[in-house]
């Protein structure tokens, strides 16, 4: 219909003209209350926010001289951290005549990165900014089939872990001599 048969029709039932699809041949238009749409906008883009995963950067710091107990603990963290969908930064930080010893720092950064492959992926080479060597991981996408493969392996571990412990409390104790 023509606009202004379109406006004064919408003005009769006391509603506004809403442009809906303005790119659309012919465009298309809605008669409504303006508040009322404008309410229905806004819930639907809470909606689309609450579906979105917002991706972080977590950031774990070593020194050049980390233990292996130590690397292992943060290294398990960041497999946490990608798996959760999260960017992981690593950062070597230097302190005073440390910075001598670069070398030393991106090696272990290497390692890390190394340790990470199947968990994630390297952007980059290790950099040096100032006293403070880092490389960026972006965790790997996996497809849902291998997403339900993981949750079953999950899931299997997590049944023999408690047959384990069941069985380790319901033995009776051996006596004592």
């Amino acid at each position: 219909m023509p606009t202004l048969a379109a406006v004064r029709r919408a003005q009769e039932l006391g509603l506004d003209l809403i442009l809906i699809a303005p790119t659309a041949e012919p465009p298309v238009a809605k008669a409504m209350d303006y508040g009322q749409w404008q309410y229905e906008q806004k819930k639907k883009q809470h909606e689309a926010k609450k579906k979105q995963h917002v991706i972080q950067v977590k950031e774990i710091k070593f020194r050049p001289n980390t233990d292996d107990h130590d690397y292992d603990f943060k290294k398990n963290h960041a497999v946490r951290f990608l798996k959760d969908g999260n960017r992981v930064k690593a950062v070597v930080q230097f302190r005073g005549r440390e910075i001598a010893h670069v070398d030393l720092g991106k090696k272990l950064l290497l390692r890390f990165a190394e340790d990470l492959t199947g968990v994630g992926l390297v952007e980059g080479q290790p950099r040096l900014e100032g006293r403070n060597a880092h490389v960026l991981i972006s965790p790997v996408k996996q497809t849902p089939e291998e997403k339900k493969k993981a949750e079953k392996l999950a899931e299997k571990a997590a049944e023999k872990a408690k047959e384990a412990s069941a069985s380790i409390t319901a033995a009776p104790p051996e006596p004592r001599l």
